[in-house]
């Protein structure tokens, strides 16, 4: 391949949450011949999700190469100063992404996108839209061509309605597949591009819900059949190929509420103990009931959302009592609180309104801390479950990241909710993140059988700009896989250029005027909010 000029296209299908383990032994077993073809011709492996392993983070960081406490999304909410969360959107990310610096580009259905950038080419924003109108396309006039074109097709489930209905939501989720597939031909009807990034979240939201082996193969059987659309659409425009996911899976046979824990320890006060929140719960009447009555009377919890102000369900919910991690805590008696995903703060005096721990105390508070969530062991098997990180480690450039970050063993998963007690049933919350997801690449310099080594989600920018001759950012945390590449090749005998790069400017307009009510409700069903 000496002296062969490197390919100047780029295609990543984005998969959100496959688990490498499983996605390996399904295609030795025959079941996903596309992906059986990827490991024998080109590059496979682990790819190592961010800290915590989620979606809001993790998407933003394979667009960007750099960690969160560059691009500044630590959760699908931004948490303010008097403890209420706003919407993260793509106006938030802080770095410049692949379809900013590789041009023109076709994105399309990328968690985070929300509202589309006014890139060279076109895009199709994904989770986190919160309707198809302003905001949801680039050119504005792709959306009526979608609606035209595809006029079954959806942002995402309404996952509540869904409740003890299996199949009703397996069959549900094929069909916003399928539509999700019409998509990508549609746009690969487009001849100017250089790169080509499309995502489907379906598999994670699938097994968020179902962990049935026979369920998952027949979702994946689904999804091969996409990897194989990408594996001829890639080689047919001359383009590297790159099979990515944010993260991996697995099943959950617990939940460990952080806020609970907190609470027990002292750390976190519940707000239990006002005169009407303290009389509304002697008299039993807790958020659960209230929702519970008026679901009886044909009023669901969406419905009260789309016709009450968000003032006057905010200080409603304030009086009644329950476990919300927002509502229910007591912040002016409150040295500590979880948030997000995988979030601890430790509630200091010059981050938060009622801060209550000066900043000469923090780093006792949470030496603390992280003692108290590592030592945490499950009183059924007396094994420790969490993994606990120090935010400064974690996140080196950003005095506003959290203080710590927590995530669960294997079976065990961290929540916010203020619970009864620590360990909770998972109840319908079938499966949950792991930090382990996949790297695959195939293409005219990907050495076959090739295995990227310590690989995680912050190398597939550089990774993907290097195969097509570009300069990576300057101030990337990730590197140039260049082990997936030929030794003799074109793209491996070249040197890996940088540039710096401006923080991203974008404009903010369409996600301030957006209702984002449908976006929470779908976060909800998934559990990524109380």
């Amino acid at each position: 391949m000496t002296g062969t000029a490197p390919p100047e296209r780029a295609f990543v299908l984005g998969l959100d949450g496959v688990p490498w383990d499983r996605l390996r032994a399904w295609a030795d077993a025959g079941e996903l011949p596309n992906v059986a073809a990827l490991i024998d011709e080109g590059a496979a492996g682990e790819l190592e999700s961010t800290k915590p392993a989620n979606t809001a983070l993790a998407w933003p960081s394979i667009a960007t190469g750099v960690a969160p406490d560059k691009h500044g999304i630590y959760a699908f909410h931004g948490l303010r100063s008097d403890y209420h969360h706003r919407v993260n959107t793509s106006a938030d990310c802080d770095r410049p992404t692949l379809w900013e610096l590789l041009s023109p580009a076709v994105v399309a259905n990328t968690p985070m996108t929300y509202p589309a950038s006014e890139i060279d080419g076109k895009m199709v924003t994904g989770m986190m839209t919160p309707s198809r109108e302003e905001g949801f396309t680039h050119p504005p006039e792709l959306a009526a061509e979608i609606e035209r074109r595809i006029p079954d097709y959806e942002i995402g489930l309404s996952w509540r309605d869904y409740d003890g209905t299996d199949a009703e939501f397996a069959a549900d989720l094929d069909g916003l597949v399928a539509a999700r597939t019409e998509l990508l031909h549609l746009l690969m009807e487009t001849d100017d591009w250089r790169l080509f990034f499309f995502t489907y979240t379906a598999p994670d939201r699938l097994q968020h819900l179902l962990w049935d082996e026979e369920v998952l193969l027949d979702h994946y059987r689904q999804i091969d059949a996409v990897i194989g659309d990408a594996r001829e659409y890639a080689a047919a425009n001359d383009a590297t190929l790159f099979v990515v996911s944010d993260h991996g899976f697995g099943p959950v046979s617990k939940l460990v509420n952080v806020n609970s824990l907190l609470a027990r320890e002292g750390y976190l006060a519940p707000k239990d103990d006002t005169a009407a929140r303290g009389t509304l719960s002697q008299l039993g009447v807790t958020k659960d009931r209230v929702l519970g009555a008026l679901e009886r009377l044909g009023i669901d919890e969406r419905t009260i959302m789309d016709r009450l102000p968000h003032d006057i369900i905010d200080a409603v919910a304030e009086q009644i009592p329950g476990g919300h991690g927002l509502y229910d805590v007591e912040y002016g008696r409150t040295k500590a609180f979880f948030h997000g995903y995988g979030n601890v703060y430790v509630n200091d005096t010059e981050r938060f309104d009622e801060g209550i721990v000066p900043p000469s105390e923090v780093d006792t508070v949470k030496a603390e801390l992280e003692a108290l969530l590592s030592d945490l062991t499950d009183p059924e098997t007396g094994e420790r479950v969490l993994d606990v990180y120090d935010g400064d480690d974690v996140f080196p450039t950003d005095d506003d990241s959290p203080d710590l970050v927590v995530e669960g063993h294997e079976n065990y998963h961290v929540k916010g909710t203020l619970a009864d007690a620590v360990f909770t049933d998972p109840g319908v919350h079938a499966a949950e993140h792991r930090p382990e997801g996949i790297l695959l690449a195939a293409g005219p310099d990907v050495e076959p059988g090739s295995t990227p080594t310590d690989a995680d989600v912050f190398d597939v920018a550089p990774t993907v700009l290097h195969s097509v001759g570009e300069a990576v950012p300057a101030d990337v945390d990730g590197r140039v896989l260049d082990e997936i590449f030929a030794p003799d090749s074109a793209t491996a005998q070249r040197e890996v250029k940088t540039a710096e790069h401006a923080t991203a400017g974008r404009d903010a307009t369409a996600a301030a005027d957006a209702d984002f009510d449908d976006v929470e409700d779908r976060l909800r069903g998934l559990g990524y909010m109380e």
